[in-house]
């Protein structure tokens, strides 16, 4: 897929590094034409100097043949107004901003087009680790019925399996994140200190299922 973003930061270079490595093409524009340093002397993508709501500017980084768009430069609205011209203008399917604001994040979501609230997203991530309770809905069906998330386990669980955790709770255990990488548990998996237990579970059994990886397993009489 070839990909533009909006912004050559410490986001947008790193975005830019990471899909050209996955095998995308790439186009990185941004105002400042110092800040395709970032990018190092390995990328090669198009580097366009320029601000990413103009028509030209985008055309000279390929939005016609785009599949995706990120707007990711330090300013809200040149974010949103950029995104809208790539999904307007030039039918972009897939566009994402990111909004300092996250009242002005909640406007442009409802315009249709997907933001990321730095701000809100890493307290989000900060209150997570600092008040661990709970289960945080990471995605949920369109149904409303089935959801992800991260569910907020007791220590009582190290060292039991995940095939324990799975009977005891009812829940399918979709991933674990394990000193930050993701990976995918078997049911021999044994759960360590420090995991984070993402779940795909029931939405009307989210209550019983907090209350269950609260607790800890349930003890093992005469066995």
């Amino acid at each position: 897929m070839h990909i533009v973003i909006m912004g050559c930061g410490r986001v947008g270079s790193a975005l830019a590094q990471t899909l050209e490595q996955q095998g995308h093409t790439v186009a990185v524009i941004d105002q400042d034409p110092t800040a395709f340093r970032r990018l190092g002397p390995g990328f090669g993508g198009r580097r366009v100097t320029g601000v990413g709501f103009d028509q030209d500017t985008l055309r000279e980084a390929g939005i016609e043949e785009a599949g995706a768009f990120a707007a990711v430069s330090s300013g809200d609205n040149s974010n949103i107004i950029s995104a809208r011209v790539a999904r307007e203008m030039f039918g972009v399917e897939n566009v994402a901003a990111r909004i300092y604001d996250p009242r002005r994040a909640e406007v442009y979501q409802r315009l249709g087009i997907p933001t990321v609230a730095t701000v809100r997203w890493t307290a989000d991530q900060m209150l997570r680790r600092l008040l661990p309770s709970g289960a945080e809905p990471l995605w949920r069906d369109p149904t409303g019925g089935v959801q992800l998330a991260e569910v907020h386990t007791s220590t009582a669980w190290v060292g039991h399996k995940i095939s324990r955790l799975q009977e005891e709770t009812g829940v399918r255990v979709a991933f674990l994140t394990r000193l930050g990488e993701a990976i995918l548990p078997t049911s021999q998996t044994v759960l360590q200190e420090g995991d984070l237990v993402h779940v795909m579970m029931r939405a009307d059994e989210v209550d019983k299922v907090e209350a269950a990886f609260a607790k800890g397993p349930e003890e093992e009489g005469g066995h």
